[in-house]
């Protein structure tokens, strides 16, 4: 059996001198508004797991109410949501990330996100792909306000399980 997931996040510009986006720091001349560390792609990279799975959603496993997840490392997130995947009998595929940033320029580093994302979810590295765009100067991502993420997600059950 296999199941496909959906996530998506959007985080607002505050103060900060850089962000943190799969993983990597990215010198910026802002940070994000978040409870966590407001790395959108490890964000949307898990809501897209905990839905393929039928498991709900990050608010709902580490709510930003909660202070354990005050400045919480998202990689430390999702390699619970991983350890949660696995007691479930589900196995990561592949996943398909696409960060929306007007700035900063993202591409000179999504290897080193891939790497970190392969690393967490433990696959390999080709089993994880991200890619970054803009929205051409329109909308408020287009004004610079924030950055957002999409990611897609395909589990398969483990071998003989009946999830």
């Amino acid at each position: 059996m296999m199941r496909i997931g959906h996530g998506f996040d959007v985080h607002a510009f505050g103060s900060g001198d850089h962000v943190i986006l799969g993983g990597e720091k990215i010198a910026h001349s802002a940070g994000l508004v978040a409870h966590s560390d407001g790395d959108v792609v490890l964000h949307a990279l898990c809501d897209a797991l905990l839905g393929a799975a039928g498991l709900g959603d990050i608010g709902g496993h580490f709510p930003d109410t909660d202070a354990t997840y005050a400045d919480a490392d998202s990689r430390g997130l999702l390699r619970r949501v991983v350890t949660l995947l696995d007691a479930h009998q589900w196995q990561v595929v592949n996943a398909d990330i696409t960060i929306i940033a007007q700035k900063p320029r993202v591409a000179p580093h999504t290897e080193a996100m891939r790497a970190h994302i392969a690393s967490d979810l433990g696959v390999a590295h080709l089993a994880v792909n991200v890619k970054a765009t803009t929205t051409e100067t329109l909308g408020y991502i287009g004004r610079e306000e924030g950055i957002a993420c999409h990611a897609v997600t395909l589990l398969m059950a483990r071998t003989g399980t009946e999830v």
